[in-house]
């Protein structure tokens, strides 16, 4: 067996056995495979796909090829959550402190940007002194004393996954069903928990562009958490435009600190609390929507969320005082703001270009291992179905680097869409599979 015969068999679109897949993800794993044969193995992926019996395969083998986390000593049911990408997504920073303070231990191992997405850990590092690569004892400690933790993935833990994933990256083979599916999937058997959510985005700013695709990758990981013994269901969002107002590392968690306060931008409360109340029903914390959503309502009103964020901060030796003084967070140096050009209504913004924008200001890499800048970023000030007026501002840039502005700014004016008719939004749910 040969990794050669291997990718030429997937090339011409054949299905790989267990004990190929076996051998392909132990010999990369152990270095004996190189980069550029893995690249090519990936791309043929992307362009032949993988039936059922190969993903499930192609997961538990990336599961095992390290440790698996052991959680039994943490109390009550451990629910995860993931999602599939998004621009905007800072949904993980306020759903997880929410389910922690209505006392379900949220234990969760995070991934960084992907592609045009941003990623958890990303934005927690942004956070002064947040640590994201904190011991496994520490991790359960956290969860033991105060409900929550949340780490980057370790290199014991899944190095397939974390191998591949940063591939993946930087050689154009991330929008593949199989391969997100056993990535998020071999992660989160591996992490230990006994619950996962699902938060499987769709539109121009996620990686599955259609509903149909969307749901196949939901069903496909619904499927595998089932096989595997986890509670699992996922969530169908849209993300036909950047969620929230915010895109960028700590201009994010300030937006999710601003919902856990009771404030911020409707679109993000609405998936953020639909997920939270989706784990609150996973982790046998409320009987129905309707009891979760009142919790929910509950612990943010009296401040039990946000004191479970500052408890995570805390915890990972990160400076609380954030949550009340923006001012801590690294600025970005520059300012520009995007104006309309014509009178009318905001009809669409092209998400994964506003996406690539914040990559190309440093909030995102371009190559393998990068150091991005979290004080960049953007801020939409008029969204999809808003009317404007010539000279009005569309979009606030945040930059440190004059270049870097002026090719995020061209790139950001064609991502608005400008008509002379209303559009109307569309539903932010599009639908649940349990």
């Amino acid at each position: 067996m040969n990794m050669l015969d291997l990718i030429i068999k997937k090339k011409n679109g054949e299905s790989l056995s267990k004990e190929e897949i076996g051998y392909m993800i132990q010999g990369y794993t152990a270095g004996n495979i190189p980069d550029y044969q893995m690249s090519a193995m990936l791309m043929a992926i992307c362009f032949c796909g993988m039936d059922d019996e190969e993903t499930t395969f192609l997961t538990m083998a990336m599961t095992d090829s390290g440790d698996r986390l052991d959680l039994s000593r943490i109390n009550g049911i451990k629910v995860d959550k993931h999602s599939t990408g998004g621009v905007g997504d800072k949904v993980t920073l306020i759903a997880a402190p929410v389910v922690a303070a209505l006392g379900v231990p949220v234990a969760k191992m995070s991934g960084r940007g992907l592609g045009f997405t941003g990623g958890t850990i990303d934005k927690l590092e942004s956070i002064p002194g947040f640590r994201t690569d904190i011991s496994e004892e520490e991790f359960i400690r956290f969860v033991n004393t105060d409900g929550i933790s949340i780490m980057s993935q370790t290199a014991e833990l899944a190095p397939a996954d974390r191998l591949l994933y940063a591939l993946r990256d930087v050689t154009g083979t991330v929008d593949s069903i199989p391969l997100i599916a056993s990535s998020i999937m071999s992660k989160k058997i591996a992490s230990g928990s006994d619950a996962i959510v699902l938060d499987v985005t769709v539109g121009s700013g996620a990686f599955m562009k259609t509903e149909k695709e969307a749901r196949e990758l939901a069903s496909c990981m619904v499927r595998i958490g089932k096989l595997a013994g986890l509670e699992t269901r996922a969530l169908i969002t849209d993300m036909d435009e950047p969620l929230g107002r915010f895109i960028g590392n700590s201009l994010e968690v300030m937006e999710a600190i601003e919902v856990l306060k009771g404030k911020g931008p409707e679109d993000t409360r609405e998936v953020s609390l639909e997920i939270a109340s989706q784990m609150l029903l996973a982790g046998g914390r409320a009987k129905d929507s309707d009891e979760a959503k009142a919790l929910i309502d509950g612990c943010i009103s009296d401040g039990r969320a946000l004191d479970a964020l500052c408890r995570l901060i805390k915890n990972q030796g990160g400076n609380t005082s954030v949550t009340d003084d923006t001012t801590l967070f690294k600025k970005a140096g520059i300012i520009k703001d995007l104006t309309a050009e014509d009178d009318g209504f905001v009809n669409a913004i092209h998400c994964e270009m506003v996406g690539n924008c914040v990559k190309l200001l440093g909030g995102g890499r371009q190559v393998k291992g990068e150091e991005i800048d979290p004080s960049v970023g953007l801020e939409l000030l008029k969204k999809k179905g808003d009317p404007l007026e010539k000279g009005d501002v569309l979009a606030r840039i945040f930059a440190c680097d004059e270049e870097k502005l002026e090719a995020a700014e061209k790139l950001l004016s064609r991502a608005y869409v400008i008509g002379r008719e209303k559009v109307q939004k569309g539903p932010l749910i599009l639908g649940i599979i349990s």
